[in-house]
C-alpha cells in the first residue's frame, strides 16, 4: 500500500459516496485508475465494507459505556454470544484488568442495566465494571 491508497482511504472515509472522477482528482489519478486501486483494496480486504457514520444521539442512543467484562473461563469464544446482543457495538479480547472490553450504546442508564444482565447471562462471565461516557470529544477512525 502506496501513500496514494492511503489518501484514497481517507477520501472515503470522509465520504464513501464520492465519485471516482472526484476521488482520482483528489489524488492524481484517472477516475478509472481510482476504481482500479478502490477495487483492489476491497480485493485485499483492506476496505472490509462501506458504511454510514450515523448520529447515535439523533436515534436515541444517548448513552454510550464502556463494559469490562471479567470472565472465569477463557472469554475469546464469546464473541457471538456478545454479537447477539444489539445494543454491543465492539468487542475486544483484551489484556489488562479484564478479559474482554465492551462498547454500548443504549437509549438510558436503565436499557444500559437490561444490557449488563444480558451481558451477565454469557457463559463464563463473573463480573462487570463499566464506565459510562459524559461527554464524546471525538470519534474517528485513522487513515
Amino acid at each position: 500500500m502506496d501513500d496514494v491508497d492511503r489518501m484514497l482511504i481517507g477520501l472515503l472515509q470522509e465520504d464513501a459516496t464520492r465519485p471516482y472522477a472526484d476521488l482520482g482528482r483528489a489524488v492524481g489519478l484517472s477516475g478509472g485508475a481510482a476504481h482500479e486501486r478502490v477495487r483492489k483494496l476491497r480485493e485485499r480486504g483492506v476496505i472490509r465494507r462501506t458504511t454510514i457514520e450515523v448520529d447515535q444521539a439523533a436515534l436515541g442512543r444517548e448513552v454510550t459505556a464502556y463494559v469490562l467484562v471479567d470472565g472465569d473461563t477463557w472469554m475469546g469464544d464469546s464473541g457471538d454470544r456478545l454479537a447477539a446482543i444489539p445494543e454491543v457495538e465492539e468487542a475486544h479480547v483484551i489484556a489488562g484488568p479484564a478479559s474482554v472490553l465492551l462498547k454500548v450504546r443504549t437509549a438510558g442508564t436503565s436499557e444500559l442495566q437490561d444490557v449488563l444482565r444480558q451481558v451477565f447471562g454469557v457463559e463464563g462471565v463473573s463480573g462487570t465494571k463499566t464506565i459510562v461516557v459524559l461527554e464524546t470529544f471525538f470519534e474517528r477512525f485513522l487513515k
